[in-house]
């Protein structure tokens, strides 16, 4: 059809005007061109109108781009009508519906060719208010340094009339320090783009977005969004075909913030994107394949993520500890080290926010983050040992290698064995400060997120929990290992907190028991309750009763 109507372009061609109102034309029927023996002298229009919908509904080669360019700047319609063809967004065949998540809409594809899921609106609202709060906080950051620099120069040199001749070259290097340039993002893994254009539309401040995909079909579905979208998204979110992985090794220390959210396993884009982010810059990471990072296929863990898996109740907190030790021992290959803002488990993933600095002296105390975990297999008990230990007589404060494990050969609670996981990530996994800071900013704007319900209660739970207590116990496992009626929660966080420890929840689970007391003292505190709450006779083998058989060593 195009071959057909080009030669048409050079003359002036008109058919009758419609009389009357014209029936709906047939569902998808093509356009048709009217043959030069159909015009008339009458009321006219030139078919230069009638191509112009043409050339909206047919998909033209690359070829003829230039001449229809040429053709569109000499169309006979009037100037208004001409800028109004120029300008109108292309039509998707069919009229898809549309999905709208924040300021965001894209279209909806209904062959499913483009990976899009609606439930992880949860992950995105999130994203976008971690991604808010690191905006100020760069920024704050930025001027404290920027004012400390200038402390260094004498007051004299301050004045912005002096000559720079004269005052030295270090004033005019702060002048143009002084203005941050806005954040550059990095979406590895762009599918549809909506993550990258709610980052565009969303969060004040942010510069240029890189929408990175490896799908051709994606990409066409993220520019069309991108066009979608409007102007502002057009401006900044910039939709790029390349493998993610090469993309951010050629592109080392370039983006202030990178995000990962694949499908399934990270541990591919790992390595890449620990260099890829700048110094300060933020690593935002999900991992969905939970049945591996919980026990489900330990051997499988431990290939992907160098960790092995313990099934326990905390296994979900197990998780984000196995993919922070896994990000860390990325990180330190190349004199880098991570610090954890916030980690958190929804649903049916885990998503983790980590700034990356660089430094060699803070690599060496890596060791000192990691620690193996020895569970008992009949009362599951837990204990943790550290990799690294610091040598006291050693003014270096070099980690040095642990001694034997801590815990003996059989639980001295119930006389089980002990099986070993790890090693995970046993430093703090949440800042408290930027989970209290980015809960008052939501709390504030809470119209803005879609989920905030949700990512509310899950950062409140998160801002409350103890940072130096890895892991936790459920009292519902305990009570049933004992056999008992379970206590309060009130009652044995009173307990725990008058024996001289620390307790919280955990955002995991809303039956976790996160303290600093040893496992000595939890099943003392069981051991009086169950004197005030008898429990029926049980076989001695069992590892309830070879723990009620021994006496409390602590007066609850």
């Amino acid at each position: 059809q195009t071959q057909q109507a080009l030669p048409l372009l050079s003359k002036k061609y008109t058919f009758p005007a419609p009389q009357g109102r014209r029936p709906p034309p047939p569902a998808r029927s093509p356009p048709r061109l009217l043959p030069p023996h159909a015009a008339s002298s009458g009321d006219s229009m030139t078919i230069a109108c009638g191509f112009s919908r043409f050339l909206s509904t047919t998909r033209v080669h690359s070829s003829t781009n230039r001449v229809l360019s040429l053709w569109f700047a000499s169309c006979p319609c009037s100037s208004a009508s001409a800028s109004a063809c120029a300008s109108e967004p292309p039509e998707i065949a069919g009229d898809p519906d549309t999905v709208r998540e924040g300021r965001a809409e894209i279209f909806a594809d209904k062959s499913n060719s483009v990976f899009f899921n609606k439930a992880q609106v949860n992950n995105r609202d999130l994203s976008i208010a971690v991604l808010r709060w690191f905006v100020l906080k760069r920024q704050e950051e930025h001027d404290a340094q920027l004012k400390g620099r200038r402390a260094d120069i004498p007051p004299e040199q301050h004045a912005d009339g002096l000559d720079p001749a004269t005052t030295g070259s270090e004033d005019t290097a702060l002048r143009k320090e002084s203005s941050l340039k806005a954040p550059k993002v990095l979406e590895a893994l762009a599918a549809s783009g909506l993550r990258a254009i709610r980052y565009a539309l969303e969060v004040d401040g942010i510069g240029e977005v890189i929408a990175l995909d490896n799908n051709e079909v994606a990409i066409e579905s993220c520019k069309r969004n991108i066009y979608h979208n409007g102007i502002l998204a057009s401006s900044k979110v910039v939709p790029h075909l390349a493998d993610a992985r090469i993309y951010m090794l050629t592109h080392p220390k370039e983006f202030d913030v990178v995000d990962l959210d694949p499908y399934g396993s990270p541990a591919a884009f790992l390595d890449s994107a620990v260099q890829c982010v700048a110094d300060g810059g933020i690593l935002m990471c999900s991992a969905t394949d939970m049945a591996v990072l919980a026990g489900g296929n330990a051997e499988v863990c431990f290939s992907k993520y160098g960790s092995y898996p313990v099934r326990g109740k905390y296994r979900h907190e197990m998780a984000l500890r196995i993919l922070l030790a896994c990000m860390e021992s990325h990180a330190i290959r190349h004199k880098r080290y991570i610090v954890p803002v916030i980690s958190v488990h929804m649903d049916f993933y885990i998503r983790v926010f980590v700034r990356i600095f660089t430094s060699a002296s803070t690599v060496k105390s890596s060791p000192l983050k990691f620690s193996h975990v020895y569970q008992c297999v009949g009362c599951n008990s837990f204990h943790l040992q550290n990799v690294g230990r610091i040598n006291s007589k050693d003014k270096r404060n070099i980690p040095l290698p642990n001694f034997c494990p801590t815990v003996p050969q059989e639980c001295s609670e119930c006389g089980g064995k002990f099986v070993m996981g790890g090693p995970i990530w046993s430093d703090p996994i949440h800042d408290r400060d930027w989970a209290t800071s980015i809960l008052s900013n939501i709390r504030a704007t809470s119209g803005l997120y879609e989920a905030y319900a949700k990512i509310s209660a899950i950062l409140t739970s998160v801002s409350e929990e103890l940072p130096n207590a890895p892991l936790f116990v459920s009292l519902h496992s305990i009570c049933a290992t004992l056999k008992c009626t379970n206590p309060t929660m009130v009652m044995f966080h009173s307990a725990i907190r008058n024996a001289g420890y620390q307790i919280s929840g955990s955002h995991a689970d809303p039956l976790a028991l996160k303290t600093d007391a040893p496992m000595s003292v939890i099943w003392d505190i069981m051991r009086c309750w169950v004197k005030l709450h008898p429990v029926k006779s049980q076989p001695e083998n069992l590892p309830g009763s070879r723990i009620l058989s021994q006496e409390p060593q602590l007066q609850v």
